[in-house]
């Protein structure tokens, strides 16, 4: 039976370490702050909204939310972002995606100033990413790399496979496997003979975006499996990408959907938020 990798333990130690920070700042009288804008009122974003929100409130860390109507402008929610980029105060800023369809998603993530690009979307922090420099990490592809090393799976030397070559998820996971001295192969939709690469994957992340379609005739014995998907199935039941019951015998450890990886993505947002007031404030 497999290990089952549990991201909501993980996560919350990982918001422990970010509290103990918040209180030592505080004791100094210095603060974290996290600006979050959401346009619309999409059902799951404003969920996604509230979740970071509680924990800024459980960490100590300030937030600002400005939830604007649908039919804002483009031109006003950049004017927003320009403000928050020049306001000390603030520390992070997270545009909450999707946005609505007459906004350009990448010009108004673009916009937010790298040093408090917390969701690591900016062209710089990617940049950084793949040279190897500094710079904010993705979250939920650095969500995951903390899951392995957190429950002593060592990724040094094993066949990764990534099956996804989306920008938040897929391509800076397989950079971030490949700085831990993985060996890294990259799986999309023209990939040919799937299934025949995925059955050599010694850690397989599972991020294609398909209810329960890797079954137990895609993995090989003893693998590890990182779903990062999040469906609901015919019964109205949440899974990920992998079927889980169909693969837990097989495996040697899986994350469970949900409770896996979706926890971490929250997690690792609070880090990156303190790791930019650190960094504000000169501290190592």
């Amino acid at each position: 039976m497999a290990n089952i990798i549990d991201g909501k333990v993980i996560s919350a130690k990982i918001k422990e370490e970010c509290k103990e920070i918040v209180l030592k700042l505080k004791e100094e009288e210095k603060t974290v702050c996290l600006a979050v804008i959401q346009v619309g009122t999409d059902v799951a974003s404003s969920v996604y909204v509230k979740n970071k929100i509680k924990a800024c409130e459980y960490i100590g860390i300030l937030s600002k939310t400005y939830e604007l109507p649908e039919e804002t402008t483009q031109d006003e929610v950049l004017q927003l972002i320009e403000e928050l980029n020049d306001d000390q105060e603030v520390d992070g800023i997270l545009v909450q995606l999707p946005l609505p369809a007459h906004m350009d998603e990448n010009k108004i993530t673009q916009a937010i100033s790298a040093k408090k690009d917390v969701d690591g979307f900016h062209d710089e922090n990617v940049g950084a990413l793949v040279t190897g420099h500094k710079g904010f990490l993705s979250c939920t592809p650095a969500g995951i790399i903390e899951l392995l090393k957190r429950s002593q799976i060592e990724i040094e030397g094993k066949h990764c496979v990534v099956v996804g070559r989306s920008n938040i998820v897929g391509k800076p996971m397989a950079l971030l496997l490949l700085r831990e001295n993985g060996t890294v192969t990259i799986c999309h939709s023209k990939t040919k003979d799937l299934k025949e690469i995925t059955k050599q994957a010694d850690i397989l992340i599972a991020a294609i975006g398909k209810p329960k379609f890797f079954d137990e005739t895609y993995v090989k014995d003893g693998a590890v499996i990182i779903d990062v998907g999040i469906h609901r199935d015919a019964h109205n039941k949440l899974c990920g990408d992998v079927d889980f019951d169909a693969v837990q015998s097989k495996v040697s450890a899986i994350t469970p959907v949900p409770g896996g990886v979706g926890p971490m993505t929250i997690a690792m947002l609070m880090y990156n938020c303190v790791q930019s007031a650190k960094r504000k404030y000169k501290i190592d």
